[in-house]
């Protein structure tokens, strides 16, 4: 490698990024490895995970456009580009950036992994997902259609059943990991050692014990279900003859049954 100068073309060599011409009792230093870790620390963004069970390719897009218009709610910022959504086959993928009050600065990075089907066969792909770092970052959430809220019953059960074939091979690390979650939830749920938090007269905490039912089958991971395509429940009125008595029982039942295990459902 060359380089011009004043008096003609000088010869520059063992220029890389892991050496540099030395000064006199200078330790050696790896500059340009000291620079690139320097500018990745500078852009690395706090990483959150979401995994969504259920529901085929066009439902899971449905819901993810949900959530852009939920965290764009300036004109400019609908017309960019948004991130490509790969979900046609097994294992999907898209992810999301988490703005600031302004829609201009970047908070947070989302990744959003997607699987329609429930079975054991890929387990094997969402395993990796689940670290003792990634743990606490982590959000599940199992995705139903009000198409068809009769099936609901049955999807989770077949969800949950998959997530305890995921996180019971898990090794020590990640089901300490775990346990240190559900504590930590089960903690905000009681309001203890929290600010804001019940509180006797001379302000200490109160303990709000669990009741029955609730927390029976703790999963280790944060769990939501979504409800997702409440514009169909005027077809179900006029198609199924639903009335509000149906509507009810169905929204008790999924709270009845996510209680067990800290959730709730989330009507999209």
């Amino acid at each position: 490698m060359y380089g011009i100068g004043s008096k003609g073309r000088t010869r520059i060599s063992n220029i890389g990024p892991t050496s540099r011409p030395q000064s006199k009792g200078e330790p050696e230093k790896n500059l340009w490895s000291s620079l690139l870790d320097s500018v990745a620390s500078g852009k690395k963004l706090p990483e959150k995970n979401l995994l969504v069970l259920g529901g085929n390719p066009e439902l899971q897009r449905e819901f993810i456009e949900t959530l852009e218009s939920d965290t764009q709610t300036r004109p400019q910022d609908r017309r960019k580009k948004r991130p490509p959504i790969a979900n046609e086959f097994a294992l999907g993928y898209t992810y999301q950036h988490v703005l600031d009050a302004d829609q201009d600065d970047i908070l947070a990075r989302l990744s959003i992994f997607l699987l329609s089907e429930s079975s054991p066969a890929f387990s094997a792909l969402v395993k990796p997902l689940l670290t003792p770092k990634t743990i606490s970052e982590t959000l599940v959430i199992i995705l139903l259609d009000w198409a068809e809220p009769w099936s609901w019953a049955r999807q989770i059960r077949d969800r949950v059943r998959f997530l305890k074939g995921v996180v019971g091979p898990l090794d020590d690390d990640c089901k300490v990991a775990m346990e240190e979650n559900m504590k930590d939830w089960q903690q905000r749920r009681r309001g203890a050692q929290y600010e804001g938090g019940p509180s006797t007269t001379n302000g200490t905490s109160v303990n709000i014990p669990l009741g029955s039912g609730e927390w029976d089958e703790p999963l280790g991971l944060p769990l939501c279900v979504a409800c997702h395509g409440t514009e169909k429940i005027e077809a179900l009125e006029k198609d199924h003859a639903w009335r509000e008595e149906e509507f009810d029982f169905s929204l008790q039942y999924l709270r009845t049954v996510l209680l067990k295990r800290n959730s709730s459902p989330l009507k999209r």
